[in-house]
């Protein structure tokens, strides 16, 4: 066996019946391909945080079934301590963006089968002021959608519900004074939506940008100055391999191993689909500081 010890753990306030379908075809994958499995329902986000340090010194890997939301309170649980064990995610939430980064499977059993052999991998983890992040962090239209997503949308309409807020968004945008200096490149401004990434994924969508990895110990900062057309389809044009990102007018993109984000009124920071503080803010990259388990590119996925 692969492993010899290991904690699964789940939200214990997700759909009942949903719940037990995912645990009774995910389990048995789980229990036979290792050795000894402990396995805890969390009823709250304290509970989830303080399993997760407890079992952390006990266990060489942590299997987390659950959204973004459940990964981003996981990982600030693991990442400030010494011993850090392997982490691996099984998709349980409404995006799943950085299981889909990690080229999971979307489908909790096949994640499962993926996961007793899939590949260990460095992951980078962004740090800002005492929390951290694996997807994003982000001010402007990325945090206000996430303030304007209505929980009952979410509930029966899922991945719709961010895009449905986002619309409403777009339409109410208004745009702040930034300024932003890295080691190498200073940018001020105004903008409508500043985004710092490590993931390649936001709302199930693949972001088209070539350098993205979580992997290479560096920031994909993006600034989108206005919510026009234009912007997005600046975006879009990124991922084409003749495009010259200096010659944009409507965003700002370059990578960094560290920025200062400052703005002029205070704004709400978004990291990994949480609301968590507000600018200004120092965020620097921990290059590799955790392991991932990750489907391995030769390995054929089904979709769910």
């Amino acid at each position: 066996m692969k492993y010899e010890k290991a904690l699964f753990i789940f939200n214990g306030n997700e759909d009942d019946t949903n719940m037990r379908q995912n645990l009774s075809e995910i389990l048995p994958v789980l229990s036979t391909n290792i050795k000894e499995l402990t396995t805890i329902r969390t009823m709250s986000l304290e509970e989830l945080k303080d399993t997760c340090v407890n079992f952390a010194q006990e266990v060489e890997l942590i299997i987390v079934l659950g959204g973004d939301g459940t990964l981003h309170e996981c990982i600030n649980s693991i990442s400030p301590l010494e011993k850090r064990p392997v982490l691996a995610i099984l998709p349980g939430g409404t995006c799943n963006d950085f299981s889909r980064t990690l080229n999971m499977p979307q489908n909790p059993r096949q994640a499962a089968e993926v996961l007793v052999d899939g590949e260990v991998v460095d992951i980078d983890v962004g740090f800002a002021d005492k929390r951290y992040f694996l997807n994003f962090w982000g001010i402007g239209l990325i945090s206000e959608t996430s303030l304007n997503i209505n929980e009952t949308q979410k509930k029966n309409f899922g991945v719709l519900s961010y895009f449905m807020s986002t619309l409403k968004t777009v339409n109410q945008a208004e745009s702040f004074f930034y300024n932003i200096s890295g080691e190498s490149e200073n940018h001020q401004g105004e903008a409508v939506m500043i985004l710092v990434m490590n993931g390649n994924f936001i709302g199930t969508r693949k972001l088209p940008i070539p350098s993205l990895h979580p992997s290479d110990g560096l920031l994909d900062v993006l600034v989108i100055k206005n919510s026009s057309i234009a912007s997005f389809r600046e975006l879009l044009s990124m991922n084409r391999p003749n495009t010259d990102v200096e010659q944009l007018s409507e965003i700002i993109h370059f990578q960094a191993s560290s920025v200062q984000i400052t703005t002029e009124q205070e704004m709400e920071i978004d990291m990994d689909g949480e609301i968590d503080g507000v600018t200004p803010e120092a965020i620097r990259i921990l290059p590799g500081h955790l392991q991932m388990i990750r489907c391995q590119d030769n390995r054929k996925q089904v979709s769910p």
